[in-house]
């Protein structure tokens, strides 16, 4: 592995500049993750119910169909983990208001729960590695973020 601490490489472009930040995306990945999964263990869940329960409580009354686009996974990879979050008593489903077929999902009290302890995790990691890289670090690293994203989902932000 490449020193870290390297003064920037003017030629970002280059092949070992790119292989670090790959590596780089695997272990902030591994390290962001860890302990919600510590979290979710305890309760028998995995990261989509991880994400699931993220987003419903990030978007209240999101249907089904909006979180499978979200998402993108498939209807049955989502009605699993559903069906298991909301057998548990962590989201409720209530028929939309003009087509009683639609689920509109959101969290109960319980869900809210797990999402704020799984989520605080996250928040603290992220404040304190924004804190040590200083604001304009944390632009060009939304821009390198944003540039990650397939465009149409970058109109969320």
């Amino acid at each position: 592995m490449t020193d870290i601490k390297a003064a920037a490489n003017p030629l970002f472009l280059r092949d070992e500049e790119l292989r670090q930040g790959i590596e780089l995306l695997f272990f902030a990945y591994r390290d962001f993750t860890a302990e919600g999964d510590a979290i979710l263990d305890r309760y028998k869940f995995g990261r989509a119910h991880h994400r699931v329960i993220y987003f419903v409580g990030r978007h209240p009354m999101i249907s089904v169909s909006d979180l499978l686009s979200l998402l993108r996974i498939t209807k049955q990879s989502l009605s699993r983990v559903l069906g298991q979050l909301v057998r548990e008593g962590f989201i409720l489903q209530h028929p939309g208001p003009r087509d009683r077929r639609q689920r509109l999902l959101e969290l109960t009290p319980k869900g809210r729960e797990l999402e704020n302890l799984l989520t605080e995790k996250q928040r603290c990691r992220l404040a304190a590695a924004y804190r040590m890289a200083g604001a304009e670090a944390v632009e060009g690293y939304r821009n390198v973020l944003l540039g990650l994203i397939d465009a149409p989902d970058r109109l969320r932000f």
